[in-house]
């Protein structure tokens, strides 16, 4: 009778605890990136009435007689791998990982891995979560090559000085594109049909070159460009004493036709394209190779549509810029932070690591969203992998949400319930007993 009581109390306990599991799942139902925990039972201990017997020769054998002593919490699991809902936010630094991977953040003691990429920057330039301002890691890049290297995870400070600024960058590279009129007036003219190539030089100065074609016989298709001034931003020429011809010598293209009504670009000095020679005016200047091979001549009805660019027409680097002052970040999917400038540069500023657990359900819960490693989880490398190694990919402007199902939730609240009802009727029938027991004195 005794043991009936203390199965009771037994069965009490128990269900208070997986109550009590279920009570902290569903006031987590909208905590970003929580995972529901389940509870087990396992049974007590038996005692042993009589032990079982073989059977033998004249007789059967016989179990042994077991009296069954209570109930106790077998395990808590997490269910970490069931992903949670998507909840959209358009905060670029909100991040959702896609896959069993963890952000992995820093206290200033020791590194925690959480699935909730609710970041910021903060005071000091650094990307930390909102809730605790713990320190986002992942790699820096190399200065050298500017690109990502992959050692030990660091705090990323994606707003420190030297990301806050683009460096300028000197012109080296042009082009001369469209279509030149074989009929345009203005080519017979001493003015003739002026082009502009606006470039920089090495500490992102801008000027603006201005040129000038001309023809003695259209006929012939072939044309003279000559630089007439190179001015600064104040509209001033920068020549000086130095000649134009001394930057540009004359140059004389004759398009040759290769197909009805167009022609592609001949340079009869040799060649596809000319050099500006801006050095030779020294300060910062390089020299500029514009390429016409791309310029087409053709009858346009008098219009002409030729003009010079910077830049060169396989997208290669060498257009030139001025300094730039950061105007946006955005993340990748596979956690590259990238800065935009207005100088139209993007820059490569780091890259968000994560981290990969044999058993991510061994791993402990901290509260704030954290967790860190057991002797159950597996260890953290202190490294970390890229997201798309596994095949995941992180997704901005959106949050993972908790993967609590309140159906189920309420439903587990139901059967905690009854058996915790029903193991008080133990206790109460138990004690029934015992007080006719007692009264078999009276």
């Amino acid at each position: 009778m005794m043991r009936a009581l203390y199965s009771g109390v037994s069965g009490l306990r128990t269900h208070q605890t997986k109550m009590d599991v279920i009570g902290n799942n569903i006031a987590n139902v909208n905590t970003v990136a929580f995972k529901s925990s389940s509870t087990t039972f396992s049974d007590l201990m038996y005692q042993t009435v009589s032990n079982s017997s073989g059977a033998t020769l004249t007789k059967g054998g016989v179990n042994a007689k077991q009296i069954g002593l209570g109930v106790t919490s077998g395990s808590t699991s997490v269910n970490i791998t069931s992903p949670g809902s998507t909840q959209t936010t358009g905060d670029g630094w909100d991040l959702r990982i896609t896959g069993d991977s963890f952000f992995i953040v820093n206290n200033g003691a020791q590194n925690l891995f959480t699935k909730a990429g609710a970041f910021t920057i903060d005071g000091s330039g650094n990307l930390v979560t909102k809730a605790t301002g713990y320190n986002v890691m992942g790699w820096q890049v190399d200065p050298t090559t500017g690109t990502i290297r992959k050692d030990t995870v660091s705090s990323l400070r994606v707003m420190q000085p030297a990301n806050l600024t683009s460096a300028p960058e000197a012109t080296t590279l042009a082009t001369c594109s469209g279509v030149l009129d074989k009929y345009n007036t203005q080519l017979n003219t001493e003015d003739g049909y002026i082009m502009s190539l606006t470039f920089y030089d090495a500490l992102g100065y801008g000027y603006t070159a201005k040129f000038r074609v001309t023809t003695d016989d259209q006929d012939t298709l072939t044309y003279k460009v000559n630089l007439t001034d190179i001015l600064d931003a104040d509209n001033k020429s920068i020549l000086g004493n130095t000649a134009a011809t001394t930057v540009f010598p004359e140059a004389t293209l004759k398009y040759k036709p290769d197909e009805p009504n167009a022609g592609i670009f001949e340079n009869i000095n040799g060649g596809d394209s000319v050099t500006l020679n801006m050095t030779k005016l020294g300060g910062n200047f390089r020299d500029i190779d514009v390429d016409f091979s791309t310029s087409k001549c053709a009858d346009n009805a008098g219009i002409c549509t030729l003009s010079t660019d910077k830049g060169a027409t396989d997208g290669i680097r060498g257009t030139g810029r001025k300094l730039g002052d950061l105007i946006g970040l955005q993340v990748a999917e596979n956690g590259e932070i990238y800065g935009s400038y207005d100088n139209n540069d993007v820059k490569l500023l780091g890259q968000i690591a994560v981290a990969v657990f044999s058993n991510p359900a061994g791993l402990e819960k901290l509260g704030e969203n954290c967790y860190q490693v057991t002797l159950n989880s597996g260890e953290f490398d202190g490294i970390g992998q890229d997201v798309t190694a596994d095949g995941g990919k992180m997704s901005s402007g959106v949050l993972e949400m908790s993967n609590v199902d309140l159906s189920v939730e309420f439903t587990e609240m139901i059967t905690t319930q009854r058996g915790f009802q029903a193991n008080s009727r133990i206790i109460t029938t138990s004690d029934t007993l015992l007080e006719e027991l007692v009264n078999l004195k009276r």
